[in-house]
Order: structure tokens, then C-alpha cells, then sequence
């Protein structure tokens, strides 16, 4: 009996040492590594998977990151991905390995942690497996091998990039570079086509609305906007795109600004008109008319036939006197299409607001209040709410922004903090999430975990539970957020 009970005290160490040791060999009798290629796969079990560190007993104390496997390092951390395929300068897991400042960032602390630091060799060799995708032993690239997955795509005005999350595991899979010119064009939004077979993108410091695939985000074509500008280069802000795919609308937005209609197969600017600080713009739902927000000192806004663009008809938006100036920043129409609901961030004597109104004569239905600068929307069809973000709402004590969660049959609201600053907003009915982009500008939000190769302020993604209006938490109970590069701002989703 003393025997075999010291059988059994021994078996638990065996294993250990057969995974660390060996981990899986193959029928030549060669470390498999877990799937890692032989060459990383030989660093990483021997400088990073080891007993206290990036393993599933101990990753709790190591920022909730396991690279027991290929798969697990993919599962990433507390805090996000930390190794995205093709881009090295975006995996936070090279740039903590990376002591050498010609090779790329260095984040703090360096790991292995309190240990001998990779050489040049073993840095460059986990640098070039990054950029060439990061593939596992069999060559699979982690996140290419559905040309229909569904994905959302956040803009990044910090670094001229979009960000491409899985919706699965809501962790950022792909980082693109966007614009045409060496200089930071500020990427503002981004749309899907209808039928969620490409994504466009505009930007206020470029002169382009570019268009890419989103079975492998891999570049389309790009539409000269400017070419058709009236006056000088743009400040192209929003855009929205036809039901067919067919075209978009672009929005210039300046004192003397522009709507310009762009074919999205020749990549021409058919028409240009002008407008005084255009903003906001969406489609009716027949996507025959195009309503546009006038800020900047308006009470105003447009609605323009899509077959005459010349042909706009004023709305004012104020429609009790005094008239004030409500500053109309963004619009979205109801499910139904009977009324449409804007922002309204009123740099006059009246509150923020939202003013709804009917779709059918364009008159005023209801003005509810909301919180400082109210600024995109969303609406969800399988439950009566409109979620509206606030980006300066100051009425979180010690916080900034919120956003508003008005029942659109009622028009009730509702308040929540997501994070500092958010901006961009979607509504993902078939998952039940809203996706809320943080943009973390200013100097008073939290301090970034980590920093990028073009600096500026990592922003970050919440999401809101769409039936309990509560925030998606982490297993310690804090908000979940998904950190990302500088300065996000739109969101749009491929189903």
C-alpha cells in the first residue's frame, strides 16, 4: 500500500515534466510544441510557457495570457489580442520580447520577466513569424480560413488604420493600413455595403473613399473625392452608402462644404453640390431621399432627392421661436421607418437633445434630453431602443461620457458609463450586444496599458448587454474593454 500511494504522488510531476520537457512529439519523434512551429514553438517553451508564467495554471498573475498552445495565444489576454497576424508593430506579445530599439517598441516590464533577456536572433526570428502571419506548424493562419466570418471594423484616427474584429471572440484579428499618402489622413468612418461583401472608409485628412473586401480586407479601388470638390481639398467626414452598393454619398464637411456622389465601380465623383457645414447623413429606408445634419451654427437640416441633388428641401429643426442654434450632428431612421431621431449637441443656451422626427411631413414629435455632445446612435431591431453616445457627459461622477438608452415608443431614457470618451456605436441584434467605441483622447481618461509605433492614446471597445442594458464585465467584475489603437472612433458591422 506504501508503495503505491508514492506511485500516485509521482504521476502529477511525470506529466508536468513530459509537457515541459517534450511537450507532444510527433511519429519522428519531434517536438510538436502544441502546434507552434519548431523554431518559435522552442522559444516560447522555454522563455515564455514555463512554470509561473504564460501557462493556464498561472496566467492569472500573467495578464491573463496562456501560450500553453497555438490556439490559447490566440485567446489573448485581459486585456486584448496580443499577437495580430502580419503586424508586429500591433502584437503587444512582440513588442514586450523586444529589446531592440531598431526592431521595433519596447513595452515595460521585458520578458521573460526578471530573466535573461531574447537575443537578436530569437526577437528577429519571432518578428518575421509575426509579419508572415503567425502560422502554426501546418501553415493555417489564425482567422483566414472563413471568407464569411463576421467581423466589425473600427476606424483609428491616431494611426491611419482600421481595426478588424472577430465577433466571435470580440478580439481585434486584422489591423489595416487606409490612405493613400505617407502623412496621417485620420481615418473618421466606416460603413459595410449592404450585401457585406465590401467596406469603405473616408478620411478627414485624405482625399479618398477607399474600398476593400471583407471576405480578406484586402484592398478594391479608391474614389478621388476631391476631383469633384467645389472648393479645394475636402474634410470628408461621414458617408453613406446605397441600398443596391451601387454608390455612396460623402460629406464634406466645412463652412463652404459639399455632398459629393460617388460610383463605387468606376470610382468617379458624378456629382458635387454645396452645402454649409454638412455633417450627418443617411438614407430613408425606399433610399430615395438622403437627409443631411447642417452643424455649426444651424437649427437646420436637408433632406435631398437622390435623382436631383440639386433639388434640396430645408428642415428646420426648430420649430418653436426663438429659433437656436441646435447644431445637428448625426441621424438614424427607426426600424419602421416612421421617424428618424438626431443628435442634437446644442452649443446655444439649450440642453443636448435628441429630436425625433416624422418621417411622413417632418415634423417635431419629441426632444429629449441627453448628455453632453451627443454623437452617434444606433438602433436595435428585436428591442424598442435607440443606444445614443455622449461623449462629453460629465454626469458620472469623476468620469466622462456615457450613453443614453432611449426606448423609441416611450422615449424613456436611461443612462450607463462605458469607458472614457465613447464615440462610434452599433448594435449587433444577433449577438445581443452593442459594440461602443472609447475613444480615450484626452489627457484625463485612464492611461493606456500599452502604446503603438505612431504614439497617441490607445482607445478601447465595450459592450453593452442588449437585454440588461448592463456592461459585459470581466471574471473580476470590471468593465470589459478591448484596448486598440489610438484614437478609435467609428464602428460598422459585417454580418
Amino acid at each position: 500500500m506504501h508503495k503505491n500511494k508514492s506511485i500516485l504522488f509521482f504521476i502529477p510531476f511525470l506529466i508536468l515534466g513530459m509537457f515541459f520537457l517534450s511537450t507532444c512529439t510527433n511519429e519522428k519523434g519531434i517536438p510538436d510544441y502544441n502546434q507552434f512551429p519548431d523554431d518559435v514553438g522552442k522559444i516560447i517553451f522555454t522563455k515564455c510557457a514555463t512554470p509561473g508564467c504564460h501557462t493556464d495554471a498561472s496566467k492569472g498573475a500573467s495578464g491573463g495570457l496562456s501560450m500553453e498552445s497555438w490556439d490559447k495565444l490566440f485567446e489573448g489576454g485581459s486585456g486584448s489580442a496580443c499577437v495580430i497576424p502580419f503586424r508586429h508593430d500591433y502584437s503587444t506579445f512582440f513588442s514586450y520580447i523586444n529589446t531592440y530599439s531598431d526592431l521595433g517598441i519596447t513595452l515595460s516590464p521585458t520578458m521573460p520577466y526578471n530573466e535573461t533577456k531574447l537575443t537578436r536572433e530569437e526577437v528577429t526570428l519571432l518578428k518575421t513569424w509575426i509579419n508572415a502571419g503567425a502560422p502554426n506548424r501546418d501553415g493555417e493562419v489564425k482567422f483566414a480560413g472563413n471568407p464569411n466570418r463576421k467581423k466589425f471594423y473600427v476606424t483609428n484616427q491616431g494611426c491611419d488604420v482600421v481595426t478588424v474584429f472577430d465577433a466571435e471572440t470580440l478580439l481585434p484579428m486584422r489591423y489595416i493600413n487606409v490612405g493613400a499618402t505617407a502623412g496621417t489622413e485620420s481615418p473618421h468612418m466606416v460603413r459595410v455595403s449592404p450585401d457585406g461583401q465590401y467596406w469603405c472608409v473616408v478620411s478627414l485628412g485624405g482625399e479618398y473613399l477607399e474600398k476593400y473586401r471583407t471576405s480578406d480586407d484586402s484592398f478594391v479601388g479608391r474614389a478621388d473625392l476631391n476631383s469633384g470638390a467645389l472648393v479645394g481639398a475636402g474634410n470628408w467626414n461621414t458617408f453613406t452608402i446605397t441600398n443596391d452598393g451601387q454608390k455612396a454619398f460623402c460629406i464634406d464637411w466645412r463652412a463652404v462644404g459639399a455632398i459629393a456622389e460617388v460610383n463605387l465601380n468606376t470610382y468617379t465623383v458624378t456629382h458635387s453640390i454645396g452645402f454649409n457645414y454638412p455633417h450627418g447623413s443617411s438614407l430613408n429606408p425606399s433610399g430615395d431621399t438622403l437627409y443631411v445634419t447642417q452643424q455649426n451654427g444651424s437649427s437646420k437640416m436637408y433632406k435631398v432627392p437622390t435623382n436631383d441633388l440639386f433639388s434640396p428641401i430645408e428642415i428646420n429643426l426648430f420649430t418653436t421661436p426663438p429659433a437656436v442654434t441646435v447644431d445637428a450632428h448625426d441621424l438614424r431612421f427607426s426600424p419602421d421607418g416612421t421617424k428618424y431621431f438626431v443628435t442634437c449637441q446644442s452649443q446655444g443656451f439649450i440642453v443636448p437633445e435628441i429630436r425625433v422626427m416624422q418621417t411622413s411631413n417632418d415634423s417635431l414629435l419629441a426632444i429629449i434630453p441627453v448628455g453632453a455632445m451627443p454623437s452617434e446612435l444606433s438602433f436595435s431591431t428585436t428591442t424598442p431602443y435607440v443606444f445614443v453616445t455622449c461623449m462629453e457627459d460629465l454626469s458620472f461622477a469623476g468620469k466622462r461620457g456615457s450613453v443614453a438608452i432611449i426606448n423609441y415608443n416611450d422615449y424613456s431614457v436611461t443612462s450607463i458609463y462605458t469607458g472614457h470618451q465613447p464615440h462610434g456605436i452599433e448594435v449587433d441584434d444577433a449577438k445581443g450586444l452593442v459594440y461602443v467605441v472609447n475613444r480615450n483622447n484626452s489627457s484625463d481618461g485612464p492611461a493606456p496599458h500599452h502604446s503603438t509605433e505612431c504614439g497617441g492614446r490607445n482607445g478601447n471597445v465595450s459592450f453593452i448587454n442588449l437585454n440588461t442594458h448592463t456592461m459585459v464585465t470581466t471574471p473580476n467584475g470590471s468593465i470589459k474593454k478591448v484596448e486598440i489603437s489610438a484614437d478609435p472612433y467609428s464602428v460598422a458591422i459585417r454580418y
